[in-house]
């Protein structure tokens, strides 16, 4: 394993993994779950299973192309589960499963420590862009 990811929780350096392979896949599931509105989602869902409309609704800025391609990521790579009701017209529900609520514990801590530093990081970035603006 490369030198920065040895104290990573759970990597044992005994093991023979391939730091090629551990990178790859953290950037892989980082790229998928840790985008702004597979986040969003994951934290939506973690109060009730919702219908599409309402998860939309409930999310500010999300065009209906771009849910509907990330709730397929989410489900295809197991954190969210569908369900069609055969109503007409049918009816469809979105809902965090065991390893998606799995993920709960670590979005949370990750969501309130934005908004914890969310004012210094804005603050930073203003002096940023202050200084340099030419």
């Amino acid at each position: 394993m490369s030198e920065g990811y040895k104290n990573v929780p759970g990597a044992n350096t005994s093991q023979a993994h391939d730091a090629g392979q551990c990178c790859g896949a953290i950037r892989e599931t980082l790229s998928k779950v840790g985008d702004k509105w597979s986040l969003l989602i994951i934290s939506i869902l973690s109060d009730a299973p919702l219908r599409f409309n309402e998860l939309r609704r409930r999310i500010n800025g999300i065009s209906q192309r771009m849910l509907t391609r990330t709730l397929r990521e989410l489900e295809r790579d197991g954190l969210v589960t569908r369900t069609v009701t055969p109503t007409t017209p049918p009816s469809v529900e979105y809902a965090l499963n065991d390893l998606g609520r799995s993920l709960l514990e670590p979005v949370k801590a990750l969501i309130a420590w934005i908004m914890a530093n969310y004012p210094n990081i804005s603050k930073s970035q203003q002096k940023f862009d202050k200084r340099n603006k030419n």
